[in-house]
């Protein structure tokens, strides 16, 4: 059996998921198992539609417990932190200018479940982070999306960690 793929993400997106498993084993999980049997004391569950309500939320929240938990087993830790350099990196703060526009953008490159773009938080594998890593400050690069292509220079590169999660309710953080 091949060995999992890795995969990458920062110290706080890893705490963040270690926080929302703990909520849903502990707060989610009791609270849907309380609906269902309150819904089974409604009568026929044929027709029951808060049974099935219920079943289904608790469906979806088994299902993102088996996702959670197998993304933390296969997680990657990369802590910027003891990053540095002008080299484009998982974990870099980018500022970059479009060239065309001459619009100045900064996106911070991070694993897949982190990414948030209201939040600058661009995914690793996103055709612009693609575009981005291993250059260096100074350098250009062409981005190719649906709204056609654009050319960048890279600005400046960084290394500043999220603020962590709140981890008050995990024993082991």
């Amino acid at each position: 059996m091949p060995a999992p793929i890795r995969v990458p993400i920062t110290r706080p997106g890893h705490l963040g998921l270690r926080v929302e498993l703990k909520r849903l084993k502990s707060v989610d999980r009791p609270r849907i198992v309380q609906e269902i049997s309150v819904a089974r004391d409604h009568g026929d569950l044929k027709e029951n539609a808060e049974y099935h309500a219920a079943k289904e939320k608790q469906s979806f929240i088994e299902g993102r417990i088996q996702q959670v938990e197998d993304l933390l087993s296969r997680a990657e830790v990369i802590d910027v932190r003891n990053l540095s350099g002008e080299r484009v990196v998982f974990g870099a703060t980018v500022k970059l200018r479009e060239v065309e526009s001459e619009a100045a953008v900064v996106y911070r490159i991070v694993g897949e479940m982190e990414a948030d773009m209201k939040k600058n938080r661009i995914s690793v594998t996103s055709p612009i982070a693609r575009a981005l890593v291993g250059r260096s400050v100074g350098d250009f690069t062409t981005v190719r999306s649906p709204g056609g292509e654009k050319e960048f220079e890279i600005l400046s590169v960084s290394f500043i960690e999220d603020p962590l999660p709140d981890a008050a309710d995990l024993d082991d953080a």
